[in-house]
């Protein structure tokens, strides 16, 4: 039997492969698995995988690295921006006015780039990068780790982090295999490149492997396998969640009240606190043909400071802040060191399962909501003439472009569209169920109970 070495990148990852019976399976299938984590050792401790823990010291990159990252990422981006509207806008959103040498690189990669881009081109791009890291004193560390746990399969559970460079390097370098995990249903289709190259694929769906194959031309069929996805393995795991008096109880529902579960995204998102007044509003003036109880569950990836003021002015709100703590500071993707809790996961769970409808700004949780056939309403009155946040240019991305046609979801445009979608849902007019098993059926590509044991099993093979 072999080693598999895991490499946990950030908060998402460690939720997908550490929460899920990911661990407990590899361990079956391998002589032993070690975690090779980007997160401090710390956040393992409360949890009995029985098997080592490395973590890996923080990767900053240098600027040789950096430009031939970038020059790879919008190369990437200008070869598939053709006919493809998420990738063009990623495209523009990677442009730089900084008067800085990083500034200055980005505009010539730009320019460079609109005149020479072919999948060649992004190959040679790799390997540049991937050449300043030969004399990197990370990377001799990251070789002896790979080297002194005799490390047979090296599998990622992010394909996309800068900062797992150095790591695919190491294990290029000792001709270790190396295998990544396809993070989101967005990743492919809108998405600038990946950290690296790696020798196999776990997808979520033949749609996803179809789309690797599309945006990646190097990639040989024969390297990529549809295992699903554990970002929804927790929901079908017993261990997870809370009856429906336990939660009542934990969020002070009214059981005589439908709920309404609300998420947030980040920042970036920057009409949501718009659209959870509107809804507040709708309650307060007693326009929805139900009287309900709304839950608000802000983002994980920031602290909900702007939403401050809706605490105070709508008491009726109930609040749920996800337990994300951060594990690290001042790393170079904050973001990245946010780490779920057991008990966070269980909210969640709980929260989708129990709720009676969904709302959000076109995000994944519209996909965790349809596991659980909860009717998803997804807001967006931004456009490029109102002056809102142009949200609606979401709806022609490619993965969201599938999820318009489906006609599984209520996307409404304005507050008269937003209100009817919520009034005939409280009034049990939903005749989508059908569409959203079939969204399902497409996005993931296997049951989900079973997940982790079927990409162990696919390792293993590997």
């Amino acid at each position: 039997m072999k080693n598999l070495g895991v490499v946990i990148t950030d908060g998402v990852g460690f939720r997908n492969f550490i929460l899920s019976d990911f661990i407990q399976e590899a361990k079956t299938n391998f002589k032993e698995v070690i975690i090779f984590s980007c997160l401090p050792k710390t956040v393992y401790k409360d949890f009995d995988l029985n098997c080592k823990i490395i973590e890996l010291e923080v990767f900053e990159e240098s600027f040789y690295t950096w430009f031939f990252r970038k020059a790879k990422e919008v190369t990437h981006l200008q070869l598939h921006a053709k006919g493809n509207f998420g990738i063009s806008d990623n495209l523009n959103i990677t442009q730089s006015k900084a008067r800085n040498p990083r500034g200055y690189a980005t505009r010539f990669i730009h320019w460079y780039s609109r005149l020479f881009h072919s999948e060649n081109r992004i190959l040679r791009y790799n390997r540049w990068q991937q050449q300043t890291f030969r004399s990197n004193a990370i990377t001799k560390q990251y070789t002896e780790l790979l080297k002194e746990n005799n490390i047979s399969l090296l599998f990622f559970t992010h394909q996309r982090p800068p900062f797992i460079a150095p790591l695919i390097f190491a294990a290029e370098k000792l001709k270790i295999k190396t295998s990544a995990f396809i993070f989101s249903w967005d990743n492919l289709a809108s998405k600038g490149r990946m950290a690296g190259n790696f020798d196999f694929y776990l997808v979520w769906s033949n749609l996803m492997k179809q789309e690797l194959l599309t945006f990646y031309q190097s990639i040989k069929e024969d390297q990529i396998a549809i295992v699903g996805t554990p970002q929804f393995e927790p929901y079908v795991l017993n261990k997870y969640g809370y009856d429906k008096e336990t939660f009542d109880k934990r969020f002070k529902i009214d059981h005589n009240k439908p709920t309404i579960f609300f998420t947030c995204n980040d920042a970036s998102s920057e009409n949501d606190p718009v659209y959870l007044e509107i809804l507040a509003e709708f309650m307060a003036q007693r326009k929805l043909v139900k009287e309900v109880n709304l839950i608000v569950r802000t983002s994980p990836a920031e602290e909900p400071v702007r939403f401050k003021r809706y605490i105070e002015k709508y008491p009726f709100i109930i609040w749920n802040f996800p337990d994300w703590n951060i594990s690290r500071e001042g790393h170079q993707e904050a973001w990245t060191q946010r780490v779920p809790s057991v008990a966070d996961l269980n909210d969640l769970k709980s929260l989708l399962q129990h709720c009676d409808l969904s709302v959000n700004v076109l995000s994944t949780i519209t996909l965790d909501a349809f596991i659980f056939d909860k009717p998803v309403v997804n807001p967006v009155f931004g456009s490029e003439t109102n002056g809102w946040f142009d949200d609606q240019k979401f709806l022609k991305y490619e993965h969201l472009s599938k999820l318009v046609d489906s006609d599984s979801t209520h996307i409404v445009k304005n507050d008269d569209e937003y209100l009817e979608a919520i009034n005939k849902i409280l009034s049990h007019i939903d005749p989508k169920k059908e569409e959203r098993a079939k969204f399902l059926e497409l996005q993931i590509g296997g049951s989900l109970e079973g997940t982790s044991k079927r990409i162990s099993q696919i390792l293993e093979k590997i």
